[in-house]
């Protein structure tokens, strides 16, 4: 099977967003679009020459076709092996634990993670870095570059494979090895969690409703909560992965996953309910009658942690993404631990987990995840959840009535405003930034503001300066609005608009959270004025 130059054009759309390049398949689809933005990694990070790849995806439409290719564009630029998973199948923190466990070059994760499926939706591809960590914004611009001047790839022409079979193939001089896509994951959670308690826990009679959506998580769930924890067959719905997530909306939020709350809300509600997203790197964590927000819960797992045998030496340090709500602040201060506010995106995360400064760290989307990998992980979440009420004896509701009692509580939500254009998108941003110099000491009903800036951050590891991450209003510690464009869409712009409130006041701290946040809601606009310059009477997502 020879290895081939093929001649192409570049294309000028390849630029990765937050997490990778995501598109519409049929734009993977394009003549040579697919191998040109693989080449263009190939050529800019030619450390791969000679190392170890992961590949791996969420078995979304077009996976297969595309790992067939990466398999032999990497036989053909020298990859010394690649390690795929069985089927194509490979969560996202699990290739992420594999780069590490191998002491690989990095790894290739085909995923538009929490994007719909299908001929007619969407694909995507992730580059992580050895240590297994999203590719920085450095290397994902230098690749972005040269994929606009690319001339040629390189590929072994009709290479055979089978991705179903297990064991060691080989194509060319690259060995190519299947490995089951559950085995080593479920290995490292066992060090993490106490197995034994948790299996206890359902002996009791606790139960948990897992819902894998028809992507990633499905045969991760059933190996460690049924097969391993022997938790009921029942237990995980929706456990087969389908190459259009069951033509469902893989997002584990209140809108896509609202059979789970309403579940929690009836008679039949189990203890703890829980979703997860097509590559299995998001999570939703709910209760009898409550739901918990991602910043509510990595703070609540912040003040738990300690009892999980993998973390009983103690936090490092505690962060969160900058829209994402205070709560984890709190805590951090409480226990006298290190905290970082960083930008969006979980490659921010990475270089402080690297320096030893992380244990635990998380973002409003859904996302939360630990020192063990380089990745959010969404399973992960639930199993210390599932750790966390073994460990207390307490329900998830008695677990955040205690945590706002001593804490406070953050009332906090964010507002999607979809497929815009891009115009009308830049209009709002570009008003607010104009008005952020004039915000300072006004005053809205109870609130005044106390600073009014485009978030920019230092990494404290190497220095680096990422600007224009997202436009804040502060009101103190008492509230927060805060406005910034999506980067992991695929058609229009998508801008997010998060409202954050805190109380303290005992009486304050069961309301409900759009009953809270109404004040606030009325301030924005009045400041961000987001209604009137898109002609939206409301935002097509409340999360």
């Amino acid at each position: 099977m020879p290895i081939r130059e093929i001649q192409t054009k570049p294309y000028t759309d390849q630029k990765s967003g937050t997490a990778g390049l995501r598109k519409k398949v049929a734009v993977f689809q394009q003549p040579h679009y697919l191998e040109n933005f693989l080449q263009s990694i190939f050529d800019t990070e030619t450390t791969l020459r000679g190392k170890t790849l992961i590949i791996g995806g969420d078995g979304r439409y077009y996976n297969r076709d595309a790992i067939y290719t990466a398999i032999a564009m990497a036989a053909a630029n020298g990859v010394a092996k690649v390690v795929v998973g069985q089927g194509g199948l490979l969560s996202t923190p699990a290739a992420s634990h594999l780069i590490r466990l191998r002491g690989a070059g990095g790894g290739f994760l085909f995923t538009a993670s929490h994007n719909p499926a299908g001929p007619d939706g969407d694909f995507g591809i992730k580059f992580n870095v050895a240590g297994g960590g999203q590719a920085p914004e450095g290397l994902t611009g230098r690749i972005y570059e040269h994929s606009k001047t690319i001339q040629r790839y390189r590929i072994v022409e009709g290479a055979s494979l089978d991705l179903d079979r297990r064991g060691m193939q080989k194509l060319e001089d690259t060995e190519i090895e299947v490995v089951d896509c559950v085995d080593d994951y479920a290995a490292l959670m066992q060090t993490l969690f106490d197995f034994d308690r948790l299996r206890d826990w359902f002996k009791k009679g606790h139960s948990l409703r897992f819902d894998a959506m028809h992507a990633v998580t499905g045969p991760y769930a059933q190996r460690i909560l049924v097969e391993q924890l022997g938790a009921p067959q029942s237990t995980v719905m929706n456990g087969c992965p389908l190459e259009d997530f069951g033509g469902g909306h893989p997002d584990p939020n209140l809108i896509y996953a609202k059979h789970l709350v309403d579940l929690v809300n009836s008679p039949a509600s189990p203890d703890l309910a829980a979703a997860s997203d097509g590559d299995g790197d998001r999570n939703m964590i709910l209760g009898r009658g409550i739901f918990i927000s991602p910043g509510d819960s990595l703070a609540m797992l912040a003040a738990h942690l300690h009892r999980l045998p993998g973390y009983r030496d103690g936090l490092k340090g505690l962060a969160r993404s900058m829209p994402t709500c205070r709560a984890v602040d709190q805590v951090a201060k409480a226990l006298a631990v290190e905290f970082h506010e960083t930008p969006t995106g979980w490659k921010f995360f990475a270089n402080l987990l690297d320096a030893g400064r992380l244990t635990l760290c998380g973002e409003e989307s859904f996302g939360t995840s630990s020192s063990h990998a380089r990745e959010k992980d969404g399973l992960w979440a639930v199993l210390a959840w599932l750790n966390v009420l073994a460990a207390t004896g307490l329900s998830v509701r008695e677990i955040a009535q205690q945590h706002w009692q001593r804490f406070g509580r953050h009332y906090f939500a964010r507002h999607d405003y979809e497929n815009l254009s891009a115009a009308t998108a830049a209009t709002v941003m570009q008003a607010l930034a104009d008005a952020t110099a004039h915000l300072p000491g006004k005053s809205y009903d109870d609130y005044t503001v106390a600073l009014a800036d485009d978030f920019s951050y230092r990494d404290p590891v190497d220095g680096s300066i990422a600007v224009n991450q997202g436009l804040r209003v502060v009101f103190g510690d008492s509230a927060r609005i805060v406005l910034r464009q999506s980067g992991t869409g695929t058609e229009g712009a998508t801008l997010r608009l998060y409202l954050e409130r805190y109380e303290s006041r005992e009486t304050a701290l069961a309301w409900e959270t759009a009953e809270a946040l109404a004040p606030l809601s009325n301030i924005a606009d009045q400041i961000v004025r987001i209604g009137e310059l898109t002609g939206r009477k409301a935002p097509s997502v409340v999360t």
